[in-house]
């Protein structure tokens, strides 16, 4: 897991950009999921997979913006 997580943060800008568009999104998604399971964070866990399961159509918008300025998608660490 910490391998995935890992890789994922260590892919270039552009690249994350790319896996934040719309129904490419489900990518940062299963991130997230990845990143509570290893942290251990109940909260993190529920909220991914509601993510998972719902889905928020403008969450796409805010990872991209959210890679932009910091280079990373936004989530509970």
């Amino acid at each position: 897991m910490k391998s995935f997580i890992s890789a994922m943060d260590k892919l270039p800008k552009i690249v994350k950009i790319i896996l934040a568009l719309p129904f490419l999104d489900i990518v940062w998604v299963v991130y997230r999921l990845i990143k509570s399971i290893s942290k251990k964070n109940t909260l993190g866990i529920v909220l991914a997979i509601l993510l998972l399961i719902f889905g928020i159509p403008f969450l796409w918008l805010i990872d991209i913006i959210t890679i932009i300025i910091s280079d990373k998608v936004l989530w509970l660490d």
